[in-house]
């Protein structure tokens, strides 16, 4: 049983089957116009509520650097952020920009926007009654959980280098493993600061449940990071976490891929059995005072 949340999924989580043909309305890159004047009030009452809701939650929970890149790039501003606007202030700092997608598309054009440091946005926002539930990523979990990050440039370069993992992963048939590292990191990423258990997975950030449950709760281990054991994790993109992931610093996300042949270390592990995080040692955990 699924517990009531803002999905976590990341826009290939659920994706489209590959080789699927863009729909009516999109380019060939799954692109569609963001049509930001078309908007209602509703739409932007519905992002307000939630920026407002979140950014309290998260003073004191979440890492430095998220709250500087909601000021960098003036996300506190109200209403839903018009990305020609939002493109300038990003591609300034770090050469990204976001692109509007309509919903679900397939982990190639996903990632080959991550090589190229495009972030596919959902072209859509929940409605009132779906605050705190929805079943696939929309405009504020993806720019509210994802960009203000997205002006730091150590997230900035790991994230386009995901993208290259990822394209080889899926020649090699082995998605399923970068996957696991994305969803470790960029969506449920835990990172120690000071001493304390900080979040910066965007999953996270934008879900109200999951801020609590991540730290609060007794259920989920939070476990030292470790890259084999986060390849050979599964996860349940429809429910709280079995397991959450802590970087020593989030400075180090930046040597998770720098540091390693990650290529190599998949192919390693093909045919590997997943590890449960059960059977991680006390010595594994990080605790939370």
């Amino acid at each position: 049983m699924s517990h009531p949340q803002t999905l976590l999924a990341p826009a290939h989580s659920h994706r489209a089957p590959a080789g699927s043909e863009p729909p009516p309305g999109a380019a060939a890159d799954w692109t569609v116009p963001q049509h930001w004047d078309e908007l209602t009030d509703e739409d932007h009452w519905v992002w307000d509520t939630l920026f407002a809701r979140q950014k309290t939650l998260l003073h004191g929970r979440a890492v430095k650097e998220f709250e500087e890149g909601l000021d960098l790039l003036s996300l506190s501003r109200s209403g839903i952020p018009d990305f020609d606007e939002l493109n300038e202030k990003l591609a300034a700092r770090t050469g990204w920009t976001v692109v509007a997608v309509p919903d679900l598309i397939p982990d190639e054009v996903f990632f080959h926007h991550l090589t190229e440091r495009r972030l596919p946005v959902g072209d859509f926002i929940r409605s009132p009654k779906q605050l705190d539930y929805l079943g696939e990523p929309d405009v504020f979990h993806d720019v509210f959980g994802h960009v203000p990050l997205l002006a730091q440039p150590a997230v900035a370069e790991f994230m386009m280098e995901l993208g290259q993992v990822g394209l080889k992963a899926i020649e090699g048939n082995a998605i399923d493993r970068v996957s696991r590292l994305y969803w470790y990191t960029i969506e449920t990423g835990l990172a120690l600061e000071r001493d304390d258990v900080k979040i910066y997975g965007a999953g996270i950030l934008s879900s109200f449940g999951e801020t609590h449950y991540c730290l609060e709760s007794a259920r989920p281990r939070r476990l030292k990071f470790d890259l084999e054991r986060v390849l050979r994790t599964a996860y349940r993109p429809d429910e709280y976490q079995q397991c959450y992931f802590v970087l020593d610093r989030f400075d180090d996300l930046a040597s998770v891929i720098r540091g390693h042949d990650l290529t190599a270390l998949i192919a390693q592990l093909d045919g590997s059995p997943d590890l449960d995080p059960a059977s991680a040692g006390p010595d594994d955990e990080v605790r939370i005072p």
